[in-house]
């Protein structure tokens, strides 16, 4: 009965705290639900165009589906800088394949659903350092590129509860499991 009336006060409080917040608030909370969506979709598009080869930037032929390999192209061709020989020497494999993958899409689904974001933002931190790190040092500009850029909105997105709004992130806060170990939120 404890667990029931704590719940019950919890919600009670979301909604007192979601009825108090000004105008600004408000914007600024489904402004950054609306980034934490468009960010998922980034992703999880990454995932749906390797796997099945749309054309945007992986051709039909290199679907992962169909045999390609989701690494292998960028990390033997695209990839410079004092990493080069790291990221060639792993081009194509089937564990880096697999990772990479399962990355983007759960990262993508977690960020588009707003549950998990503590390890999908330290999960997207890892991936998208490891993307700047491939093509060190960056184009345009000595250091700073969008990859640094996405993996600090992803911590922001955590630690602001992103998806609360938009998303699932309150029921996903309040299962067990997440109560149990906070780092799932």
């Amino acid at each position: 009965m404890e667990t029931m009336t704590a719940t019950i006060d919890r919600m009670t409080a979301d909604t007192t705290a979601l009825a108090a917040e000004t105008p600004r608030e408000r914007a600024v909370r489904y402004l950054l639900a609306g980034t934490r969506l468009a960010l998922g979709w980034i992703f999880l598009w990454a995932f749906i165009d390797k796997l099945f080869g749309l054309g945007r930037a992986t051709e039909a032929k290199n679907a992962w589906i169909d045999g390609g390999s989701p690494t292998k192209g960028f990390l033997t061709f695209g990839v410079a800088g004092p990493f080069k020989d790291v990221y060639t020497g792993i081009a194509g494999a089937a564990w880096a394949d697999w990772l990479f993958m399962a990355g983007l899409a759960g990262i993508g689904v977690a960020l588009l659903l707003g549950i998990g974001l503590r390890v999908a933002a330290a999960a997207g931190g890892v991936l998208l350092v490891l993307m700047w790190t491939a093509v060190l040092p960056p184009e345009t500009n000595p250091f700073m590129d969008d990859h640094l850029v996405y993996a600090a909105v992803l911590v922001v997105l955590a630690l602001v509860n992103a998806g609360d709004t938009g998303g699932l992130g309150r029921f996903w806060a309040r299962l067990p499991i997440v109560q149990r170990m906070p780092w799932l939120r």
